[in-house]
């Protein structure tokens, strides 16, 4: 995986040779975004059976070890079940079949993710204006997932399909994801991008310039409720205030159809170094107080719509995002 604590001045690559390594990487965001952390999860289980010396008894601790690395993301879990799902159903057969099944499955996983990202991509385009800017926060483009992207996919399908637009790309405090990462990725493709720091943003969707505001999501709930990156939530109020759709694009393994609303989203706090530093730069007086929520949750009266692998749900999304989900 690319190290992305790293970029943009360096692109270096990790190997991950068992799980405690995978999940070193995900704690410690090497890799990050919601549905490269499924994958990097279901990876990371297929590599714990592999070279455990026993793997029907290291299972059960490969399996929590790797689900206690992020709370927020609902991928990550959905990632582990999967693989737990087929490792049930293989009780009985020999541990080298077992195995096999299991790498097989997560090469699966990752492939899977590539293809429903371009399937979010051709349902999102069609929503872009031409000739406008898109907006949008944090990074949910091919570094956060298999290949292509959720936000960063519909913005690449939407100029594949002949559109002409240009990005504004939140930097995203405290980790600086829209400055480091997306950033860069669509310089990689040639897309017309602009920085901005994350309290621009405001000023911009006032402007008249946005077309429409497109991110990703971490964990959606029932109701349409949408957790993602901090500074997401007061990025859509800023969109509605100023008559922008706000889009969110996710695939059907983001939404957690468990929890009836955004309050019940677990939000992961982060270390308080993130917030007083820029790359171990202090930036704030010692012993200050800090508080580093490192997602929000956006109340669905704030999104214009969800877009899917399986199609765009609008309100009420406790209908919508169900049917889409059978």
């Amino acid at each position: 995986m690319i190290d992305q604590t790293r970029l943009p001045r360096e692109t270096k690559f990790v190997t991950c040779t068992d799980y405690l390594q995978v999940a070193d990487a995900i704690k410690g965001m090497i890799i990050r975004g919601a549905p490269a952390i499924g994958v990097a999860a279901a990876m990371g289980v297929a590599i714990g059976v592999q070279k455990s010396p026993n793997p029907d008894a290291d299972f059960e601790t490969i399996c929590a070890t790797l689900a206690t690395t992020r709370p927020t993301a609902v991928n990550l879990f959905w990632g582990i079940e999967r693989m737990k799902r087929l490792w049930a159903s293989l009780a009985g057969k020999p541990a080298a079949e077992k195995i096999a099944a299991m790498i097989a499955e997560a090469i699966v996983v990752k492939d899977e993710d590539v293809a429903i990202c371009k399937q979010i991509g051709a349902h999102g385009a069609p929503l872009v204006p031409d000739g406008k800017t898109v907006l949008t926060h944090c990074n949910a483009g091919a570094l956060a997932t298999a290949g292509y992207g959720t936000a960063l996919g519909v913005i690449r399908a939407a100029v594949e399909s002949g559109k002409s637009i240009d990005v504004f790309a939140d930097e995203t405090r405290p980790w600086l994801q829209g400055a480091r990462l997306t950033a860069w990725e669509l310089q990689q493709d040639n897309i017309p991008t602009t920085l901005i720091t994350d309290n621009m943003a405001g000023h911009f969707l006032r402007s008249g310039r946005i077309g429409c505001v497109v991110v990703g999501a971490d964990r959606i709930a029932a109701n349409g409720d949408v957790a993602n990156k901090i500074g997401t939530y007061s990025v859509a109020v800023l969109a509605r205030e100023n008559g922008v759709p706000f889009y969110v694009a996710a695939p059907i393994s983001t939404l957690d159809l468990t929890l009836a609303g955004g309050e019940q989203i677990p939000i992961e706090e982060r270390a308080a170094s993130e917030v007083t530093g820029v790359h171990g730069v202090p930036i704030a007086p010692d012993g200050i107080a800090v508080k580093n929520p490192a997602f929000d949750v956006t109340p669905n009266r704030y999104v214009t719509a969800i877009i899917t692998e399986r199609g765009v749900a609008r309100a009420p999304f406790t209908e919508s995002l169900a049917q889409l989900a059978k």
